[in-house]
């Protein structure tokens, strides 16, 4: 009850702040189901709407400001209105914004992926991670010949049917003594749910078992190295190598799904570990801000792609490459120099470390978690390694704090993750740290 009123008395602050946007909402949700056309930009008693944003800072229609941690869902690694992205697309725009043929600039983007990402011989861009993660594990079924894949218990990796399984699902519809498939919505195909094999994170042992109890069954293992959807939670590297060694071991295309954690290294977070699979899926910082997605891996497996030769898998898109998405994408991803990585990343340890540091001055029961510019804010008084453990946490008390940073000036996501950008400096963590001691002091 306790949580209960503190969210309360933020919700009503919030409402106070951002009356033009309410008006707006109403507006909106009578031609859009719930306001909006993203899942994820409503929640409870209304989102603000944005007017602009610009570097590490995004302005709604009421005149709010906000120091923005969640940066469309980690995208803008370089920040919002980026001068270099912004004159790529200008310069872009007038020569024309798709053709039915390809582009220099795409050629480009992907030489620059293929020689940082370890795993990836070759490429292919398409227009959003779902797409980008659906295509990769089409690819491995074919190469295979093997019908079924492998995801972890609160893996996200995109909204397309068939790894729309096990992603939120309740406490209540858990196997206690096992690890079962279980659909996001009513009206999922029971095909769905038998074609995927569910397993633990961090749990190797549990992992091999079933396996090899599916080994002429299951074609590839589809995961992130940082498990993004229960707060940017890492891969041990004893559990990330072990689902290397075994699924090399018996014939399974190992995918990482790296849309978030590209943002780690140069080569992302198989580069940070050191565990290369066998195929990589992009999103989120390498189309700048526009559309885009990308799966890539070894020639022998993207070869079933290749038109010259014949291809044996057909991969239509009319907006695949498009220029303005490749230019956005490689004025973003020639401003992250190693040196840019390592200051990210030196940033995010030290919010991390600030935040623990105040959670246990106030003695609130809390976890943080995340690696490199990630990070994820628990109200959680057991360690966090799995989906399983993050459910363990207090929701209502989470919901009053993010509401209540949003009262203070701070944008994160709904569940209490977020990230770092170029434009973040100890300054920004600061105020960032600030604004949880007063909101952890005011809904304890």
């Amino acid at each position: 009850m306790a949580n209960n009123n503190a969210l309360n008395r933020e919700r009503e602050a919030y409402t106070k702040k951002h009356a033009k946007s309410k008006t707006m909402q109403a507006e909106a949700a009578k031609y859009l189901p719930g306001g909006s056309s993203r899942g994820t930009a409503y929640f409870d008693p209304y989102p603000f709407f944005v007017d602009h944003a610009e570097g590490h800072y995004v302005y709604d229609v009421d005149g709010n400001r906000y120091l923005d941690f969640m940066i469309n869902a980690t995208t803008y690694i370089v920040g919002h209105a980026n001068p270099k992205v912004v004159k790529a697309v200008t310069d872009q725009a007038p020569k024309g914004l798709s053709y039915s043929a390809p582009t220099d600039v795409q050629v480009r983007l992907a030489k620059l992926l293929v020689e940082r990402v370890p795993s990836v011989e070759k490429i292919r861009f398409t227009n959003s991670g779902t797409e980008g993660t659906m295509n990769a594990i089409r690819m491995a079924r074919a190469f295979t010949g093997k019908p079924k894949y492998a995801k972890f218990e609160g893996g996200y990796h995109g909204n397309s049917e068939e790894v729309s399984i096990s992603v939120s699902p309740p406490l209540s519809k858990l196997d206690p003594n096992g690890y079962n498939p279980v659909p996001e919505w009513p009206g999922q195909p029971p095909g769905v749910t038998n074609d995927v094999v569910i397993m633990p994170y961090n749990n190797l042992e549990a992992c091999e078992d079933i396996l090899r109890r599916h080994q002429h069954e299951v074609g590839c293992v589809i995961m992130e190295a940082v498990l993004s959807n229960i707060g940017y939670v890492p891969g041990k590297p004893e559990f990330l190598q072990g689902m290397r060694d075994l699924t090399k071991e018996l014939g399974m295309v190992l995918i990482f799904d790296e849309v978030q954690t590209l943002r780690l290294a140069p080569g992302g977070a198989q580069e940070m570990f050191g565990v290369i699979p066998d195929v990589t899926c992009f999103g989120k910082i390498i189309g700048g801000g526009l559309p885009v997605g990308a799966w890539g891996g070894r020639d022998d497996l993207m070869a079933l792609y290749d038109n010259q030769k014949g291809a044996t898998i057909s991969h239509p898109g009319t907006f695949n490459a498009n220029p303005m998405t490749m230019a956005a994408g490689e004025a973003t991803m020639t401003q992250l120099t190693p040196p840019v990585y390592k200051r990210l990343n030196a940033l995010g340890d030290s919010l991390r470390a600030k935040l623990r540091a105040t959670f246990d001055e106030l003695d609130v029961p809390a976890q943080v978690t995340g690696v490199g510019s990630l990070f994820g804010i628990h109200f959680n008084e057991h360690e966090i390694t799995d989906y399983r453990s993050y459910l363990k946490g207090d929701k209502a008390k989470l919901n009053a704090f993010y509401v209540g940073m949003m009262n203070e000036g701070i944008l994160m996501f709904a569940k209490g993750i977020g990230a770092l950008n170029i434009n973040t400096t100890e300054k920004e963590i600061d105020q960032f740290v600030t604004a949880a001691r007063k909101v952890v002091q005011r809904i304890r």
